[in-house]
């Protein structure tokens, strides 16, 4: 028996005929390079400490970069954090980097004739700080950390930047009310397991590798930095402006939270370069982070948080002016 087809009019027929070209169009354009031949060199990128986010999602984004432009060669640099970022690329020590924009205000404040050089290429997702305490500590406030051993964070790192100004907004002198330490990320966790801390601040995206393994046991708990604080901090600085109160989600770290959200600070983090960067090349690594954000999201969970829509809000930077070719030439 033969099969009966619906007749199609030669007007429908152009019209799916059409649609599918332009989906096919819209498909290629996605995949295929920016011009002729993609930008090839050197450039630095300078990333941050062992096991933290900085760390991960440059070399993430390497490996990204690398399938687009297989001529490029990044260097990643690591760093202390935010601060030592803003300043190596101010300066010409990188070329590219990840900042919170506390401290990238907080630089071009300091740094007025440097600052004027940055610029922006995509906000990228936001850092939550995170004050951590041994599961059985009697420490339930900011306020309870006075004669304490607090690890604060590196130099130069946005962790110590944060840290010192919550402090102080509490009424603790971070230099004398307690025993500041150095430890970062790499070695704070391990070092409160030992009883060598009785707490430490930490400042990046949700979940942080480095915690996981404190937090597979259940061997810590965090102590909420309240809406109250925030205010103060907003109003004390003039990059406290970049601070605003949120919550850690209550799945962050699900065997320590216990389904409850905590209360904390966010700030977003910008990826950053300078006005003189090729704008080619500027336009080539915006796309990468725009078109890789699931591939590295798959592994850094704060990276799926990128978004083309906000991602060209990079406050307090101008946007380079390759990344606003990119954006131009996606725009709706």
């Amino acid at each position: 028996m033969s099969k009966v087809f619906p007749r199609v009019s030669r007007r429908r027929a152009l019209q799916s005929a059409t649609a599918g070209a332009v989906a096919l169009g819209l498909l290629l354009w996605w995949l295929l390079p920016l011009g002729d031949e993609p930008p090839s060199g050197t450039i630095v990128f300078s990333t941050g400490t062992s096991r933290g986010v900085y760390e991960e999602y440059g070399e993430r984004l390497r490996n990204e970069m690398a399938k687009d432009m297989p001529g490029l060669k990044v260097k990643l640099l690591s760093s202390a954090g935010s601060q030592q970022n803003v300043q190596r690329v101010a300066t010409g020590q990188a070329d590219f980097t990840i900042a919170a924009a506390d401290a990238v205000g907080t630089y071009e404040q300091r740094h007025p004739g440097q600052a004027g050089r940055l610029r922006g290429v995509a906000r990228l997702y936001d850092d939550y700080v995170q004050l951590i305490v041994p599961r059985d500590s009697d420490v339930d406030s900011v306020a309870d950390l006075r004669h304490k051993r607090v690890a604060t964070g590196l130099p130069d790192s946005g962790v110590r930047l944060i840290a010192d100004r919550v402090l102080t907004a509490a009424g603790i002198d971070p230099h004398t009310d307690i025993t500041p330490m150095s430890d970062g990320i790499d070695t704070g966790p391990a070092h409160l397991a030992q009883g060598r801390l009785d707490a430490f601040f930490w400042s990046g995206g949700l979940p942080t590798k480095g915690l996981e393994g404190l937090a597979r046991k259940g061997a810590f708990k965090f102590v909420p930095i309240d809406g109250d604080l925030v205010a103060k901090l907003r109003a004390g600085w003039e990059s406290g402006r970049y601070y605003r109160a949120t919550n850690i989600p209550e799945s962050a770290y699900a065997r320590v939270q216990h389904g409850s959200t905590v209360a904390t600070i966010a700030v977003s983090n910008v990826l950053m370069t300078r006005a003189d960067m090729d704008p080619r090349l500027t336009e080539w690594v915006t796309r990468t982070v725009i078109k890789s954000r699931d591939d590295i999201g798959a592994h850094v969970h704060s990276a799926q948080l990128v978004d083309l829509r906000t991602a060209i809000y990079t406050d307090p930077l101008p946007l380079q002016e390759g990344a606003r070719r990119y954006y131009q030439s996606v725009k709706p």
